[in-house]
């Protein structure tokens, strides 16, 4: 059970801090007229074009992940099933978020091989 609440207490920071505080902070700043050149630069071009669906996608991400991460708090296997779900799409997609994108591999990856760990346990990888 230890590795689960250091994994969600990860995971909420992960969620409540980098996207839903970040994406949130980015709001003013556009609506300011603050150019896209005064944002953390993305890896494609799409994503720096749509900014504005960047900061959604943020917030639900981080939202979620919150959500998992006071499952995987209750013990919960919802919770459980939801954080593995976010983190590993959170690992397959950080390479298009560069350079922000190595913090949340380095959360994320973490928080899952905590998760992977406590539940398998001691168990050996053959029969």
């Amino acid at each position: 059970m230890k590795k689960y609440k250091i994994a969600a207490i990860l995971m909420i920071i992960h969620g409540g801090f980098m996207e839903i505080l970040c994406s949130l902070m980015m709001i003013p700043a556009m609506l300011s007229g603050a150019g896209e050149s005064s944002f953390v630069g993305f890896n494609l071009e799409y994503f720096r074009e749509n900014l504005n669906l960047m900061i959604v996608a943020g917030v639900i991400f981080g939202v979620l992940r919150v959500i998992g991460a006071v499952g995987l708090l209750k013990n919960r296997m919802w919770g459980l099933a939801l954080s593995v779900i976010i983190s590993s799409i959170t690992l397959a997609l950080m390479m298009f978020l560069l350079p922000a994108g190595i913090v949340d591999g380095i959360l994320a990856g973490g928080a899952l091989v905590l998760m992977l760990m406590q539940y398998f346990g001691n168990s050996s990888a053959s029969k």
